[in-house]
Order: structure tokens, then C-alpha cells, then sequence
């Protein structure tokens, strides 16, 4: 007897269970929660650059020194991506994801009574840089579950929870340090971060079940009922030709010459079969499957995350630095900044809803946003006053709006990994980006130091996000061309296989009765 499972109402702490993916439901509280994790994450390290000449001028540091504590931070965040995989994946990802608001909180207050730039390398740079990372990429791994047709829309309108913290967090901030000190500024960021645990209590695992359907009486298929009636054509053919043996009998084997009687074992033999479908055993899932790394297609990817990644962060950290060198007061400095995180908002919405078409080949919609994010980051140098500087920043801004919101959401298509190794991918490509993480902020620094000149940080930026758009470009060809060598392997090797002719067809049991007939009269 089989057990019926009743639809009850669940504590907010139990799994949902799904017979499909829901495309909603719950789904739509951990967008929300996302939106807030977005904003408490990313919004903060980007909105980081108004400290900058305060942490210059408190510890008598030059640029690229500053620069490195972000850089650490966007390192530590995205190398121990792998481990954010394995921890959520061995312990759920709300204990995870709360662990992190814990870790963030902890590094960015305590980073407030920092006596030197090494105390913030250590507290800001790896203590909140782990707990951005069991923050970030779980939510956003959970929340791809939960969506599949509306899963680039939703995802792209969740992520604008960064743009709108950069928008709101730097004019407040600066707004902040005005009356209370930069340290104390810091102090209230690192507060507001511990909002991160009640976000993380909100992640219901998802769980996805397929409908149980009542397996039929046992009834002979069609393919035993045939057999059935090959073994009934058997025995009358027997008892005309002198009793010359012809079966085709699943129970007999080779070399056998008595006639046996009929017997109950081929309703048993389906009987067994039924049973075993009704219940397959589950796969063991792996904690972290690597086994991505032999796909051509995502290596590809995962190069172009590398090396675009120069360009994710040093503009939003440079554009108050550059703005202030170019005699732009600090007030109109921080509307640049915050309109390019307005213009952000704008660019992840519009490629949400440009992506949620189909058809539509989305990484090629991918690749022309990140060429027109290669031709805004060139832009910035030849800006020479506000209004310039303010058009290339809102241009930049949408341009990586639809880079930034989409990137990681893309692993889940077909022409990446796919859902089915979404959450392995996302930490093996995270993890790959924590490379240039660590390059990018730094280097920017020191070519900024080396030409006294910030438009030297945005050559650089664009320089990578080149690099990316070819390893871009190469995702679908990659693709295309391994599913070409495995189909072309697949049909060579059922060319090989010459198929045996089954001896269960009435017609071959016939004509082999005819022939055993024809040699008895014969004797």
C-alpha cells in the first residue's frame, strides 16, 4: 500500500514543495529578500568611494593602498565562492546566508575603530568579504529555483537593489560624515548590514517533486501480452508438428529442449517492473561538482566573468576621485554617482524584459551589452566638465545594468550549464572572477598613482571588459560545436552496434514451426 501525501500548511521553516517549478509563490518573498541583499551588499562596496579621501587623509595613504580594501574584499567575496556552494548545499542556504549578515556586520563595525589601513584589510577586506559571499551568491542561487519562464525578468528586478542603495547610500552617507565623522558613518553602515539575518530567514528551500501517479492493476505490456500470445501460437503449433519444441518463453534460456508448462512468472516479471518505476532510487547530489570545468562553453564564460570584472567596480570607486580632480564640487560629485546607479536600475529592468522574450538567444543580447559597456567605459576620459561626465556615467550606468544583472542568471541557460548545475557553476565561476576582484581595484590604483591621471583607471576597465566580450563570443560556438561532436559520436557508435533480431515475433515463430513440420514429415 502506497502512502497519500496531504497538502498541509507548512511552518515558515519547512521546504515548499513543488510539483513544478512554481514560477512565483514563495519565490516572489525571496526576490524581495533579494532585492535587500543586493542592496546591503554590492550597494555598499560600491557606494565604498566616498570614504576614500577620508581614509586618505586619516591614514596618510596613497590611492592603490586604499584600493586594496576593496580589492580584498571582492577577492575574499568571490574565491570563497566554492565555499559558500558546499556550505549551502551540506547546511541549507538560510543558515548560510544569516551566517554571512552575522560576518558582515561583525568586519564593518568593528572596521570603525581601525587605527591603520591594514586593520580595514583585515575586518573589511576578508572578515565582511566572506560574509558577502555566503550572502550573496546562495540567495541568488535559491532564487533561479524558484523562477524558470520569468527567471530573467525577476532576477534582473531584484538586482536593482544595489542601484537603488548606491543611489539613496552616497548622498546620505556623504550627507552622514558631514555631522557625525566618517567613523561613526561607518558604524551606522555596519548596523544597517545586520538587517541581512532576517533577509537569510526568509529562504525556504524549494523542492521539486514529481506527480505521483497510481500505477495501474498489474496488466501484461503490450510487449509481454505479445509474447503471451507468440507462447499461445507455440503450443498450438506443437501439438500439430509431432511435438517439435519452438518457444520464445522469457522463462526458458538457450539450450534447453523439454517443453515447459505455462506458468504465472511473466505477470510477476511485470509486477517487478511496476515497482521499480513507481520508485527510482535519488541521485546523491554533490556538495560541488567541478565537473563544469570540462565544458568548453562555460571555461569560455567564466573568462569572460575574469576579465570583465576589471570593469565592475573601479569606475563606481573613480568617478567621485576623477569628478573632484576635475574641479567638480563634492555635492554634484555624489548626483553623478547616484544617477548612474538610477540609470543601473533602468539597464537590469530592460534587459529583465528583453531576455524573458522568446524566442531569443540571450547570450548574444549579452554580447552586445557588454561591447556597448566597453564603448562607455573608453568614454569617461574625454569628459571635461559635469554635464559630460554626468552623460557618461548615466550611459555606463545602464550599460552595466544589463551586464551586472544578468551575468550570473546566465549559467542557467542551456547555452552555459544549464538549471541542472546552476548552483556547482555559479561557485566555480565566482570563483574564477575573485582573480581580476583582487587585480582590478589595485591596478587602477597604481596606474592612477604612475600618470597622476584617473583616466587612466577606466583604460584599464575597458582594456578587460574587451578581453571579455571575445571569450563571450565564443560561448555559443563552443557549444554548438560539442553538442555537434556528441551527437556525430552517439550516431557512430549506434552504427556499430548491430542490432540483435528479437525471436518473439509470431511471424519468425510461424515460419520456424513450418520448418520443424517440414522436417518431421521428412524423417
Amino acid at each position: 500500500s502506497k502512502m497519500t501525501v496531504k497538502a498541509v500548511k507548512m511552518p515558515c521553516t519547512a521546504p515548499n514543495v513543488y510539483t513544478k517549478v512554481p514560477d512565483g509563490g514563495w519565490g516572489w518573498t525571496i526576490a524581495f529578500a533579494f532585492f535587500f541583499v543586493e542592496a546591503l551588499t554590492y550597494g555598499i562596496i560600491k557606494s565604498f568611494g566616498v570614504f576614500f579621501n577620508d581614509l586618505m587623509e586619516s591614514f596618510d595613504e596613497t590611492n592603490s593602498r586604499i584600493s586594496w580594501i576593496i580589492s580584498i574584499c571582492v577577492f575574499v567575496q568571490t574565491f570563497t565562492a566554492p565555499l559558500s556552494t558546499v556550505l549551502s548545499n551540506r547546511f541549507g542556504h538560510r543558515f548560510v546566508v544569516m551566517a554571512g549578515g552575522v560576518l558582515i556586520s561583525t568586519g564593518m563595525v568593528t572596521a570603525s575603530f581601525a587605527r591603520n589601513v591594514v586593520d580595514m584589510y583585515v575586518t573589511i577586506g576578508v572578515i565582511s568579504g566572506l560574509g558577502y559571499c555566503l550572502s550573496f551568491l546562495p540567495t541568488v542561487t535559491i532564487l533561479s529555483q524558484y523562477f524558470d519562464k520569468r527567471r530573467s525578468l525577476v532576477t534582473a528586478v531584484a538586482s536593482t537593489g544595489e542601484c537603488f542603495a548606491v543611489f539613496s547610500f552616497a548622498p546620505a552617507i556623504t550627507a552622514l560624515k558631514e555631522q557625525i565623522g566618517w567613523r561613526y558613518s561607518l558604524l551606522s553602515v555596519g548596523v544597517l548590514q545586520l538587517s541581512i539575518v532576517i533577509c537569510g530567514s526568509l529562504l525556504r528551500p524549494i523542492i521539486i517533486k514529481e506527480q505521483e501517479v497510481k500505477a495501474p492493476p498489474p496488466e501484461e505490456p503490450s510487449e509481454t501480452k505479445y509474447m503471451l500470445e507468440n507462447e499461445q501460437t507455440r503450443t498450438s503449433i506443437e501439438s500439430i508438428d509431432s511435438g517439435v519444441e519452438i518457444t520464445t518463453s522469457p522463462s526458458n534460456v538457450p539450450g534447453k529442449t523439454k517443453a515447459e508448462p505455462k506458468s504465472e512468472e511473466p505477470k510477476e516479471h511485470v509486477q517487478i517492473l511496476v515497482e521499480n518505476n513507481s520508485t527510482p532510487p535519488e541521485p546523491k547530489s554533490k556538495l560541488l561538482d567541478f565537473s563544469v570545468m570540462r565544458d568548453y562553453s562555460f571555461i569560455c564564460y567564466a573568462l569572460f566573468g575574469l576579465f570583465a570584472t576589471l570593469g565592475f567596480f573601479a569606475p563606481s570607486l573613480y568617478i567621485i576621485p576623477l569628478s573632484l580632480s576635475l574641479g567638480i564640487g563634492k555635492d554634484h560629485s555624489a548626483y553623478i554617482l547616484s544617477a548612474m546607479a538610477i540609470a543601473e536600475v533602468f539597464g537590469r529592468i530592460s534587459a529583465g524584459w528583453v531576455l524573458n522574450k522568446k524566442p531569443i538567444r540571450k547570450i548574444y543580447i549579452e554580447l552586445i551589452c557588454v561591447v556597448l559597456l566597453s564603448v562607455a567605459l573608453f568614454a569617461f576620459p574625454f569628459a571635461s566638465e559635469f554635464w559630460g561626465l554626468m552623460t557618461c556615467s548615466i550611459f555606463f550606468g545602464f550599460m552595466l545594468g544589463t551586464v551586472a544583472g544578468t551575468h550570473i542568471p546566465l549559467l542557467a541557460e542551456d547555452d552555459v550549464v544549464g538549471i541542472a548545475k546552476m548552483s556547482s557553476a555559479a561557485g566555480v565561476y565566482v570563483f574564477i572572477q575573485s582573480l581580476a576582484g583582487l587585480a582590478g581595484p589595485p591596478l587602477a590604483g597604481v596606474l592612477v598613482d604612475t600618470t597622476q591621471n584617473y583616466s587612466s583607471a577606466f583604460y584599464s576597465c575597458a582594456a578587460g571588459m574587451v578581453l571579455g566580450a571575445v571569450f563571450l563570443s565564443l560561448v555559443r560556438p563552443c557549444k554548438a560545436g560539442l553538442c555537434h561532436r556528441q551527437q556525430q559520436c552517439a550516431e557512430e557508435s549506434a552504427a556499430e552496434v548491430v542490432p540483435d533480431l528479437p525471436d518473439d515475433f509470431i511471424e519468425m515463430d510461424i515460419g520456424k514451426a513450418e520448418n520443424s513440420g517440414k522436417g518431421c514429415d521428412g524423417v
